[in-house]
């Protein structure tokens, strides 16, 4: 996920948000915290677990008992995930812890990813997306939003994040250096995005929240340079 610097917007005005599936609720999985894929699989926070499913089929396929609170980040090889204060690394083949860092922050650690070798944590109601060294813990950048941010990802190099306020909701594309928004897609009224990932084409996969359901969500399409 190669970053880049874009200081113009794609689009000056929220385009509705394009759902092509939902998938869930999930059994004993009340809330959606965090989301990540591994290349294959999509997984989920929820609660008390972390579960898998196909995104293909919808089909439930994995789950590791390991308790979560905020979201969740795939590096190739680990799964990392947001709890109570720490950031947990995870083997992917049998869901062991292999160490934690502490999480930034005091303002409510809410989405987690990973490029380039770090971390990028989103601070709910600090209103900030963190750059983490995945070893230390110690944070290399903050980039500031003007909305609290929920689920965090990058995508070829573009920047998104959740947006979950006063009953609405979106996913927006911001620049990294100055955190200037460059694209919005407005969720469906109701409809809240409490994590997020995407699968590297042209899906994004967003948390639920309490609906205890996952949304695949169609990425705007990019025109070849």
């Amino acid at each position: 996920m190669k970053q880049s610097i874009d200081e113009q917007p794609v689009n000056a005005m929220p385009l509705p948000a394009e759902i092509v599936r939902e998938y869930g609720p999930f059994p004993d999985a009340p809330h959606i915290h965090g989301v990540t894929h591994d290349g294959r699989h999509v997984w989920a926070a929820t609660d008390e677990r972390l579960l898998a499913f196909d995104p293909h089929s919808g089909e439930q396929v994995r789950t590791f008992e390991r308790a979560n609170d905020a979201g969740t980040a795939f590096d190739g090889a680990h799964l990392y995930q947001l709890v109570g204060g720490r950031i947990d690394k995870i083997r992917l083949a049998d869901g062991a812890v292999l160490g934690s860092i502490p999480a930034p922050g005091k303002d409510g650690n809410s989405g987690l990813t990973w490029a380039e070798g770090s971390l990028w944590v989103g601070a709910y109601r600090g209103r900030r997306i963190y750059q983490v060294d995945p070893d230390s813990g110690a944070v290399l950048r903050t980039i500031e939003s003007n909305r609290f941010v929920t689920g965090v990802t990058w995508v070829d190099g573009e920047l998104w994040h959740g947006t979950w306020e006063n009953d609405e909701s979106e996913i927006r594309r911001v620049n990294p250096d100055s955190g200037a928004v460059l694209e919005q897609l407005q969720m469906p009224a109701g409809t809240g995005v409490s994590g997020l990932e995407s699968d590297g084409a042209e899906l994004f996969f967003a948390g639920g929240g309490a609906s205890g359901k996952v949304r695949a969500i169609r990425r705007p399409k990019r025109t070849p340079a």
